[in-house]
This record gives C-alpha cells, structure tokens and sequence, in this order.
C-alpha cells in the first residue's frame, strides 16, 4: 500500500476503538499492511464453517449483515457500520468461523493482518482490555450508544456456537511439577518424563520463578545451547506469567497471546509472590473448547443412557455455576440452559420410540411451566404434556395406549438425569396429559371458557409451553386455539388475574419480609411463591390479553409489553429487571444449597443482597394495581 493510502486508512482508523489507543504513527505502520477489499453486493466475505482467516476486518463503508442460520434459515444477527469491527474470532479460537459475513450494498472492508496487529495487542493494555470486553459483549454496533463500536463473532446461542465457553472458569492441572532451582536440566528432564507431564515450575520459598516446557528442551537442549549438567535456571524462562485461580478462557487466551508463552502459571493471589496453584497449558484451553454449549447437544444426540445424559446435565450446571460466578447475562444463561434441556428431553422421547419403535400417529410433545419458559436453571422437577393427532375411533386406545408407554419411558430417564416428576402430576406418563389433538382443544376450550367450574384440573403453567419433540404444526393448531380463546375472554381473565393476586405477599405493612412461620422452611423467605410466580403469572395474563404469540420468557415477554404499551413501559421494565433478579437469588441459593432454590435464609443474607432483594419485590405493588385497573376481578376474588 502507498504511504498516501496509508496516511488516508490511518486517519479513518483513528476515530475509532481500538485503534484510537494507539499512536498514529503505529497506525500507519499497521495500515502500510491492510488489504482494501471491494465487495459488491450480496458478496460473501466468510461464512459458517469456513476456516479462519488470518486477518479481522473494519468497514470503510457501506454495511455489512452478519447472518446466523437458525431453524434451517438464515437470520440476520447484526449489521456493521462504517468503524465497525467485526471477524475477531482468530483472536480467540482455534475453531470455523460462527457465522457468515456478507456486503449489503456495495462495501469497502479493510483486512488487517493479526499477525500485524497482535504486537500492538501484547504491548497496549487498552487494546488488550478493549478486545477483551468487547469479546463478552453480544453483537453491539456502532449505532448502539451502549456499545463500543466491535461486532463479535458472539450470539445468543446456536448450535454451532461456543462463545459462552470463554466466560468459563478453567479446569487445570492442580498438581503441577515443581522443583528448586538448584536441579539440573538432566534431573529436571527425568522427572518430566517419569511424571508425564509436559512443563515443570522452579520454585524459590514455595513461588514460582521460571518455567520450562518441551519446547525449550527441544530447542535449547537438543540442540546443544544448554548443557544437561547446568542447572534449571539456565534453561528456564522467567519471569513465569502468573494468574489467578479464577481466570476464564478467553482471558487466559488473550494473556498467552499477550505474552507470547504457552503456559500459565496460577497461583494463589494472580502474582509471582504467593504459591504455585497449578499450571494452565495451551491444551488445557482446547480440552476446555469441548465442553461448550454446542458440543454439549452433540453429547446429547450420541446419548444412548440416562447415565450419559446426566453426564451432559452436569456439564450444564457447571457451565451454569461458572457463567453466574462471572457475572454472564441471566437471559443468555436461560437461553443455552433452555436450548440444552430441550435436547435433553428430546432425546429421552428418542430413546423411548427406539426402543418402542415407530410411534403410530404424528405427536407433540411439549414442556410446560419453567421447562416451557426456559427459565429452568436448576435440576427442579419436569413438567410435559402429550398431544398426538387425532386417529380412527377404532384405533384410540391403541394410540393412546403407546404414547402412555411412550411417556412413562421418557419421564423414568428423565427422573434418571435428574428431573423429578412434577408433584402434581403434570406430566406426559398421565393420562389426563396424553391425548389426542381434538381432547387437548376441548380441554383448553373447558378451561378457558367455563374457567372455575373445575378449577382442581386448570393450572396456569398449560399455558407456557414449548416442543421439545414432535410436529410443529399440531403445536401451532393448539396456540391457535388459545389465542382464538383468549380474545376478549373477560372471565378467563379474571381468573387468571385473581389467580396472580392470590399469591401471599411477600412484604408485610411494615415492610419486613414475609417468612415462614412453621414447618420445614420456618424463618426463610418463600422466594417462589411470594416473589417470582406472581411475576411469572402476571405477565402470562398481560401476554395473553394483548395477543402476543411466540414469547414464551417472562423477562422477554415484560419487554415486550413495555413496547406496545408505552404508558405503562416503566412498570413493566422495572418488573422484567425484577425477574431477573430474583431468578438470580433462586438460583445462586440452589447451587449453593443444592436445593430448588425455592427458599431463601435471610439469615445468611448481608445488609446489601437484603436491599436488593426487598428493591426487586417493589415494582409487584404497581403490577398489582395495573392488573387491577385493567381486569374485572369479580367473580373469583
């Protein structure tokens, strides 16, 4: 490239992050090796599963879509403005880009070579931090006053995708080889070989103070630069880069690539002043490359055993743990955990129809409540309802009589992995909850007509639902009739709003917490029952009032009540924050307790978690009134 080109690309460059972190003179080094790229419209810059380029890229002008293929289609995740960057993935990962990159219009891009950029990324905190934070935050672009100006090769959660895993803390070698530095190489050698491993740290009074690998054997030793009979000091490199015990993946990746090293040391504190924890290796970052989301649904389809099953789940709640320690989004939490259940169920039905064989009738089979919501965190019972298309007269009770089976099969692996049955019974093995598609309409057409009448079969969770396997069309036939139900249907809503209201409260006049009184939970605070169900039923109701189809999440769903009724937006965002929030608590007490996080010890709660958690019930005073305003509660108060 010229030097005016050069001059011009450097001058474009500035004005943006991170670019603007360094010099202009280093930016008119890094642009004198930029390619200019003109794409015409429509082009394919990369796509999914094409190999890593070896550059990242910065629109000049123009737009480029990042597309994602979900369902068998391709859906458009981002658009990228001029400054905006986007193609980091080589930065981070070893694995095919995600997704694909494609010009709108006609487009200019700059191709910058990694190898070019990554001194300055070693060299420049800034730019180090920048990459890093921006690697964490999901598909900002320039035209978002929130974001940095970075498109990531991060989404919400496709099959293919692995970028939660870089949140994750990592496993590593807790045992590593230490020895003093008065050991020889040649007994430093003999000891790396009898143990296996790969590394060793020499240690001075316990902390670490160099580090040597293979490759310094390979590269010194074999080759006769260090003498076998020198001491390990002479071989080693040092000072060893140290960590803490905590770190995740992707900012380990970024700290080996900092530093040019292979190998981290962690040690108590993160410094070179405390103990030798352990070691991480640049393996260690690829065996962690497996146990991502994606490859957790392949697991779960070569699954041929509740054993192997529960083996991925706890791979789930692993991921779960980490991503909450580290501060991931809870609705992009909720969205991997829902995606992984529903493969978990679906493969629980697959196994039972190999081992019963091909089902006789086209079928749905959908959970319902939390499962229903993807709001499942914990290992909390299962909820599941059957619905298989209508059959001959003659031919019913042989039908049923297999899905039954059917069921009971799925519902035992399933208890096997970990999910309890429902202790009301709301599952798919019940005969009430397995029946033709023609029963489950006259069922809901009871329900939502003649609401009270046997108010003992109705439970609000049969309206959040999602197929975990089956027909999607005998799914769609079943919301249809809901929402042809629901419309104007002033009685059903005014048992569904008495039904949210009749929760206890969860504050008493004083505004002190409502604890339990006896029983097994005496003195906790019924985190379920008197905080997030009232949110969870209320936003049913408003959903289903204002016709809003396919939201099945109670976060996304009072988000979306804020956009079609700006005059109560206020209320229905502070609720959805609220959600989330004690989402939050119930599930951080159930990791900890390793319960359903239903209940929660005030006791062991400090001063700050008590303000936040009193904070996340405030905005259930307004939700009451505004179901109160907007729905007749007569007939079931």
């Amino acid at each position: 490239m010229s030097n005016a080109i050069a001059y011009r690309v450097a001058d474009f460059l500035k004005d943006f992050e991170p670019f603007n972190f360094l010099s202009y003179d280093e930016l008119v080094v890094i642009a004198q090796s930029i390619r200019v790229l003109n794409l015409d419209k429509n082009k394919t810059l990369f796509q999914i599963n094409d190999a890593l380029h070896d550059s990242f890229y910065v629109v000049a002008n123009g737009i480029i879509q990042l597309m994602v293929v979900s369902d068998a289609e391709e859906m458009l995740l981002n658009k990228c403005h001029a400054g905006d960057i986007f193609g980091l993935r080589p930065f981070f990962a070893k694995n095919n880009y995600q997704m694909t990159a494609k010009a709108k219009d006609d487009c200019i891009v700059y191709a910058i070579p990694i190898t070019v950029f990554k001194p300055y990324v070693s060299k420049n905190q800034a730019v180090l931090d920048f990459l890093l934070e921006s690697f964490a935050t999901n598909s900002k672009n320039q035209s978002d006053k929130m974001a940095k100006g970075l498109i990531t090769d991060s989404i919400a959660f496709s099959e293919n995708q692995s970028d939660l895993l870089y949140f994750q803390t990592l496993t590593y070698n807790r045992s590593p080889l230490k020895i003093g530095i008065q050991t020889t190489v040649k007994d430093t050698a003999q000891l790396i070989t009898d143990n296996l491993y790969d590394s060793a740290i020499i240690t001075e009074q316990g902390n670490p103070v160099g580090i040597v690998t293979d490759k310094d054997f390979r590269a010194k030793v074999a080759t006769g630069r260090v003498a076998i009979s020198q001491p390990i000091t002479q071989l080693m490199s040092a000072p060893v880069i140290t960590v803490i015990e905590n770190i995740s993946v992707a900012e380990a990746q970024l700290v080996m690539l900092k530093h040019g090293v292979t190998h981290l040391c962690v040690t108590y504190d993160g410094t070179d002043k405390s103990e030798v924890k352990g070691i991480i290796s640049e393996h260690d970052l690829v065996v962690a490359q497996a146990n991502n989301p994606g490859v957790l649904l392949k697991e779960i389809r070569k699954s041929t055993s509740a054993k192997e099953l529960k083996s991925v789940r706890d791979k789930l709640t692993e991921i779960i743990q980490s991503s909450l320690q580290r501060n991931i989004p809870l609705t992009h939490i909720q969205s991997i955990a829902g995606e992984i259940t529903l493969a978990l169920v679906k493969r629980t039905v697959e196994l039972a129809i190999l081992e019963l064989g091909s089902p006789p009738a086209r079928y749905a089979w959908l959970c319902i409540g939390s499962q229903g919501r993807k709001e499942q965190l914990l290992l909390t019972d299962q909820d599941s309802i059957l619905i298989f298309e209508d059959v001959p007269a003659d031919k019913y009770r042989d039908t049923k009589d297999y899905f039954i089976r059917l069921a009971k099969k799925a519902t035992a692996t399933l208890e096997k992995v970990g999910y309890k049955l429902c202790t009301q019974n709301h599952v798919a093995s019940n005969m009430l909850w397995c029946k033709s598609l023609t029963d489950w309409i006259k069922q809901y057409n009871s329900w939502m007509n003649t609401p009270g009448e046997k108010s003992n079969e109705i439970s609000s969770v049969f309206f959040d639902y999602e197929m975990a396997s089956g027909e999607q069309k005998i799914e769609d036939a079943l919301t249809e009739v809901i929402f042809k139900n629901a419309k104007n249907n002033v009685l059903f809503y005014d048992f569904l709003g008495n039904d949210a209201l009749r929760k206890p409260p969860p504050l008493t006049f004083f505004k002190k917490f409502n604890v339990e009184e006896e029983g097994e939970f005496k003195g906790k605070f019924d985190l379920k029952n008197r905080a997030i169900l009232p949110l969870v039923d209320a936003a049913r109701l408003l959903t289903l009032s204002n016709g809003i189809k396919g939201i099945n999440s109670t976060f996304q769903r009072y988000k979306q009540l804020a956009i079609i009724d700006p005059k109560h937006a206020e209320i229905y965002l502070n609720c959805a924050e609220a959600f989330l929030t004690l989402s939050k608590f119930s599930t951080e007490e159930g990791l900890k307790e390793d319960s359903n996080g239903h209940f929660l010890s005030l006791e062991d709660m400090n001063k700050v978690d008590k303000e936040r958690l009193k904070a996340a019930l405030a905005p259930m005073r307004d939700l009451e009134e505004l179901i109160k305003d907007n729905y007749q509660l007569t007939q079931f108060s």
